[in-house]
């Protein structure tokens, strides 16, 4: 790309090409973080910059001194130094070695006493220096020190008592460096640290409260010093724990380091801050920290040592305020409160620019820092002071910023910007080069931006010369400074903010006052947004937690990425353990445990932008079970129940679930009593007379139920008087003279005390008088006897114990047991109202005849045949009965549905609960004439092109006198039908029609009814279409194979069907033409097999005597010799030699008997000998007879025949024609379904007289294949 770049901006300048070195060469000095990297010329002058700045550093031998300092510049840059601000020359000193190179000073002691170096003590500063100016490197600080050494020690003895605390002591030596501090045995085995072990950052060893177990003579303290690397082991302390002769005393918290109260602790900005709290104590405290007006920033707050310090990394103003530690045991707190002042050296905020300037241009150079107190700044030049006072050429504005107006050459330099406090001193320096160029455009021309909606767009247009061009940009005729969105930038770009689709386009940016001009193109896509975002989530432990997080992005972009993090840490697909799973836009957190709570955030990152969305992941489990719940407040049927509620592991308790458990009834359980709020840990408990009660609890949160908490102690009620009595007081008297009265039984916590019973009252509603009949049972019901039948009492229950009775109930109606009704209804009526309705009425029962509740009458119809039929139709038809049920004030009623022109007999009867009455005289009545139902069967059939001929079944219930039928028809299309057209038939015994004239192009609808006096019938609905006249098959496909080719059609729909041959010929082979068998058109699909691979056909094929269709095909494979016609091949000679191997075989078979058997033997010796087990099956007659071999084979082939033959086609008369030739034995060997496929082409279609076999009136008869196989002419040939 560099290459390129300089091409385009040669391109566009109007300089000469010896101008490129020296513009590119400024452009590498005034370089900006958004401008390309050009390489600077070696040969032109750079102004000096300091690479490497000295460092401060403290010397422990004389090796440690060493001082450096690397600058770069055109040309070199020269070195020198001061010291505490005066110049100091490190070559004029005879102790000291200076090493310089190109860009690089440095120099080092040649003594080798320490006492020799403190006299080089101080600040020291590099300069740099060419003709272009002086910079100025940071002060480096150079201090001596010596290493730290062991000292001599007497050894330590520490004695305490158990329970109590102590300090053992480590004194490491005094030095300028940090140490790190080891607790140790003599085995060098670190001393296991805990909560109640702790090491102070002053070394010390504490021990909250002594045991036994910390008695040991050997706690050694090795003291580290990373810059010396060394480690001094101090002497070892003997620790002796005095027992304790009863259990140690508890002891509240006492801070051991530092004191209880309050301390101040300074800080600079950027530090690490350590905050100490070690204490003593009886259990070991436990250690929280706070920060007032605030909390504790957990990216940069750690803490160590168990709690007992807290770590603030890269401290700021803000972390200013107190923090307080507090310690907690069972006996109380200790706390001590820290107030952190964070000050802070000087940093920058801003720092000024190395640019290239014009003459003649006004140049600012911004300077600002900050820190704790306030920096002061000053301004130097090449290393002398501007007092910026006395002249208008340069001014320190606000205290801050250098104004250099109307520059020249002269003011080329370098410039130092300077900060300091009390904390430190900054320094920054940057070079004004002051030249004449003409400009030039570097950014690249038709650059395209890319950026989403929403986004801000930077559209870069960098410019070089001297004095600055000034860039102007415009898009077409729109302004586009008009626009709040859009501003131009200090280094020539242009800013759009908020871009959306309107701004896309392209922007021009060109130079003022010359035909410099570039072009950017900016292209604005779909910003990507979070569709569903994933949801906050409890779940429970050992769980899956599924997160969904669906987005939407631009589809001319490419697929964006999502990313998954936990607590802001990507997180990657877990292979081994499958604790993590990607699956598309679902996060999928398997076995969830406590480690994996925490905020999820799901990324989905674009080629421009990224949107991201967070849920949190909570573990939540059912509660602990509630404790201790205690009864109070024992009031008349109530009490009061508390309890202590459990953890309610992060998910809050909706309800508490109160459960009673009656002692009388253990057999019940547990039963529910009363839910209260998640939020309440008591509830008043209304309790029943004469209960013995435990209670327990049960929690409820999202997840589920707690254990119930332990039962209570035993509660005790006193008995009462029963509170009500039992509901549902009836009676359900089912046998005459007889009053069963029942009810609900009452609960057993509704007897209220005990000796429980049921107090049955009764009396007749008419004629008894006040007085009750009462009875007391146990349990319902109860039965009074002789009261007469369907008599009226009035009944009442009352419960009733040792305490008292029930309240008074009120009395109820109620009869004694139902008997059948007594009479019939008579007046029985009907009235015919058309062919399948009628009209039945009757006079009222007289209700004391029913002798019970009147539910109704019973209607029957009896069908007992049609009018039309003869009595043995009748005879032969079932009847049926149909029962129809009225209402007890009913005295008519009409009936439907009945079947037209039909013989009934009806009868009424009245039933109430017990049952029916008697019926009354049977009514037989006659249904008039109806419409005839559909013909019961439609068959189309059609003779030719224009005709189709009807055929039908006369309806299965004509209803009536059948007079004929009336035909509708018409033509129908896919969009549209034609009118109908009629044909009555005054003939009902006709049953088939022929329609002739029809369109053979059209499909037509058949409406067919039967018709009675009565009127037309419903329909049969069948639609259809002539068949056409067969035709041969067109669009024949051809699929040559190696011996075979498969030809395929398309079978016409319609067509009747047609036999055509295949004639073929092979036109090398030198033979006559051969003719398949008759192949049908209906069956789409024929193999002709049998023929040579390698070899050219001729096929024709024939319909009648005309050829329809002819083609040239080739056989795959290698084609083979022709073997000659010989003898060999000829069927009688196969036959002749078959015969004679036959025989053969036969004569070694008796010839192996013969042997086998020993030779000769009579006929009476083979009868009389025992049967061989080989010839059992045989008839006897077959053995011991001396045949002649043509006898043998005689029997044999007369035994075979029936078994080939007798089932199998294959021997009729068309099969076995076959010459005497060879195939025969070949095709016996094939199945019976094949030779009967074989025989049947005589069978074909031709012969059968009925409907077409590709009629669309009737199913496709498709003709057999082959299943693969060589058809009969196939072998043949």
């Amino acid at each position: 790309m560099p290459h390129m770049q300089r091409q385009q901006i040669c391109s566009r300048g109007q300089s000469s090409s010896h101008l490129l070195p020296l513009v590119l060469a400024l452009l590498s000095l005034a370089a900006l973080p958004s401008r390309a990297s050009i390489e600077m010329p070696s040969n032109y002058k750079r102004p000096p910059q300091i690479t490497t700045h000295p460092e401060s550093v403290t010397v422990f031998s004389v090796e440690d001194l060493v001082m450096s300092c690397e600058a770069s510049g055109i040309p070199p840059p020269s070195f020198s130094w001061t010291k505490d601000g005066k110049p100091f020359d490190p070559s004029a000193d005879t102790e000291l070695k200076v090493t310089k190179s190109l860009g690089s000073f440095a120099f080092y002691t040649l003594s080798n006493t320490m006492d020799t170096l403190k006299p080089y003590q101080g600040k020291y500063v590099c300069y740099a220096t060419n003709e272009l100016g002086t910079a100025v490197s940071n002060e480096a600080i150079l201090k001596t020190d010596v290493p730290p050494t062991q000292q001599k020690e007497k050894k330590v003895t520490a004695k305490s008592d158990e329970g109590s605390s102590i300090v053992l002591k480590c004194n490491p030596p005094q030095s300028s460096m940090e140490p790190i501090i080891h607790w140790m045995d003599q085995k060098l085995r670190h001393i296991q640290l805990s909560k109640r072990v702790v090491v102070g950052k002053d070394g010390n060893l504490y021990f909250a409260h002594l045991t036994m177990d910390d008695s040991r003579d050997d706690y050694t303290c090795n003291v580290q010093y990373l810059a010396t690397r060394t480690i001094l082991a101090k002497e070892a302390i003997t620790l002796k724990v005095n027992p304790s002769n009863s259990l140690p005393r508890n002891r509240r918290p006492h801070m051991m380091r530092p004191a209880e109260g309050e301390s101040t602790y300074h800080a600079l900005r950027g530090q690490t801050v350590e905050l100490e709290c070690i204490v003593q104590g009886l259990p070991t405290p436990e250690i929280t920290w706070l920060k007032k007006e605030g909390e504790l920033d957990e990216s940069r707050t750690v803490k160590e040592m168990f709690d007992r310090r807290l770590r603030l990394n890269n401290i700021s103003e803000s972390d200013s305020g107190e923090y307080q530690c507090i310690a907690k045991n069972t006996q109380g707190n200790a706390k001590h409160t820290y107030h952190l002042k964070v000050e802070a050296a000087p940093y920058w905020k801003q720092i000024p620019e190395s640019l290239i300037y014009g003459p003649g241009e006004k140049v600012r150079l911004d300077c600002a820092a900050e820190g704790t107190p306030s920096p002061t700044i000053s301004w130097t030049r090449n290393g002398e002071k501007i007092s910026g006072n006395g002249t208008k050429h340069a001014v320190i504005a606000e205290n801050t910023s250098l104004i250099l107006n109307n520059v020249n050459f002269g003011d080329t330099a370098v410039y130092q910007c300077q900060a300091s406090n009390k904390h430190g001193t900054i320094l920054t320096n940057t070079y004004v080069y002051v030249i004449e160029l003409p400009p030039q455009i570097v950014t690249e021309d038709r650059k395209v931006y890319a950026v989403a909606e929403g986004q801000s767009a930077s559209l870069e247009c960098e410019t070089f010369g001297s004095p600055k061009p000034k860039v102007i940009w415009d898009r077409g005729a729109s302004y586009l400074l008009a626009d709040s969105r859009v501003k131009t930038l200090t280094n020539g770009g242009l800013q759009i903010f908020n871009v959306s689709h309107d701004d896309e386009g392209s922007y021009t940016c060109s130079v003022q006052n010359s035909n410099l001009s570039i072009t950017a193109e900016l292209e604005v896509f779909n910003r990507t947004v979070i569709l569903t975002p994933p949801k906050n989530l409890k779940v429970q432990p050992g769980t899956t937690a599924i997160f969904t997080c669906v987005g939407l992005y631009d589809t001319n972009l490419r697929i964006p990425q999502i990313q998954w993090r936990k607590n802001n840490q990507k997180l990657m697909e877990s292979s081994s353990d499958e604790k993590y799973t990607f699956d598309g836009a679902e996060f999928i957190i398997a076995n969830v445990e406590p480690d994996d709570e925490g905020v999820y955030t799901c990324e989905i990152i674009s080629s421009l932008d990224k949107v991201e969305a967070s849920a949190t992941l909570t573990l939540c489990d059912r509660p602990d079970p509630p404790s201790l719940p205690q009864i109070s407040d024992p009031k008349h049927r109530a009490v009061s129940l508390r309890w202590t509620p459990g953890d309610d592991h992060k998910s809050a308790i909706l309800e508490y679930v109160i459960e009673f458990e009656d002692q009388g009834l253990k057999e019940r359980g547990w039963e529910e009593l009363k839910r209260v709020g998640g939020n309440q840990n008591h509830a008043v408990l209304s309790l029943w007379p004469y209960i013995s009660y435990r209670f327990r609890v049960i929690a409820i949160n999202e997840v589920g139920k707690s254990d119930p908490s332990n039962p209570s102690e035993i509660h005790n009620t006193q008995a009462e008087a029963p509170d009500n009595n039992p509901e549902d007081v009836r009676s359900e008297s089912i046998d005459p003279d007889s009053l069963l009265i029942t009810w609900e039984k009452m609960d057993k916590r509704n007897f209220n005390g005990p000796n429980f019973k049921y107090k049955v009252q009764w009396r007749r509603v008419v004629g008894s008088g006040p007085k009750w009949n009462e009875s007391e049972t146990n349990e319902p019901p109860c039965i009074v006897r002789g009261v007469g039948n369907f008599s009226a009492f009035e009944i009442k229950v009352q419960a009733i114990n040792e305490n008292g009775n029930g309240p008074e109930p009120d009395p109820v109606i109620g009869y004694s047991g139902e008997d059948v009704p007594l009479e019939a209804p008579i007046d029985v009526g009907v009235v015919l109202i058309n062919s399948t309705t009628i009209k039945v009425a009757w006079a009222a029962i007289d209700k004391d005849t029913v002798r019970g509740h009147l539910l109704g009458y019973k209607i029957n119809l009896r069908w007992t045949g049609s009018r039309g039929h003869h009595r043995t139709r009748r005879s032969r038809e079932a009847e049926t009965t149909v029962m129809e049920e009225t209402g007890p004030n009913e005295v008519k009623k009409v009936i439907s549905n009945l079947r037209p022109y039909s013989h009934y007999v009806l009868s009424i009867a009245v039933f109430n609960k017990k049952g029916e009455g008697p019926h009354s005289e049977p009514l037989p009545f006659d249904t008039e004439e109806g419409v005839p139902g559909p013909p019961t069967s439609l068959i189309l059939d059609s003779p030719s092109e224009t005709e189709m001929t009807l055929r039908w079944t006369p309806p299965a219930h004509p209803n009536g006198v059948l007079t004929g039928y009336l035909l509708h028809y018409q033509s129908i299309t896919e969009s549209d039908a034609g009118p109908l057209q009629k044909d009555e038939i005054d003939n009902p015994t006709i049953t088939q029609f022929t329609l002739k004239g029809l369109d053979r192009h059209s499909q037509y609808r058949f409406f067919l009814r039967g018709l009675t006096n009565a009127g037309k019938g419903e329909p049969i609905i069948m639609t259809g279409a002539t068949t056409l006249d067969g035709v041969p098959p067109s669009d024949i496909s051809l699929s040559v194979g190696e011996n075979s080719v498969n030809i395929s059609w398309e079978a016409q729909k319609r067509h009747r069907n047609v036999g055509f041959y295949i004639h073929y010929l092979r036109k090398n082979g030198g033979s006559n033409w051969k003719k398949t068998e008759k192949v049908n058109s209906s069956q789409s699909f024929y193999q002709l097999r049998g023929l040579i691979p390698g070899s050219d056909y001729l096929l024709h094929f024939f319909y009648g005597n005309t050829s329809f269709w002819e083609t040239d095909i080739k056989t795959e494979g290698t084609e083979m010799a022709e073997v000659q016609a010989s003898i060999a091949t000829q069927g009688w000679f196969i036959g002749v030699v078959s015969a004679l191997v036959l025989l053969l075989l036969i004569l070694l078979i008796l010839c192996f008997i013969k042997r086998s058997k020993g030779g000769k033997y009579s006929v009476k010796d083979k009868e009389d000998g025992p049967m061989d087990s080989e010839a059992r099956p045989m008839k006897e007659e077959t053995f011991g007879e001396y045949r002649s071999l043509e006898s043998d084979l005689e029997e044999k082939r007369t035994a075979s025949q029936p078994s080939l033959c007798e089932d199998n086609k294959m021997c009729s008369e068309d099969t076995l024609n076959f010459n005497g030739s060879s195939a025969l034995t070949t095709e016996l060997n094939l199945d019976e379904s094949l030779a009967s496929q074989i025989s049947r082409p005589s069978e074909g279609p031709e012969g059968f007289h009925g409907l077409p076999d590709n009629s669309p009136l009737n199913p496709t008869i498709i003709a057999p294949t082959t299943n693969g196989m060589p058809s009969a002419i196939t072998i043949l040939d």
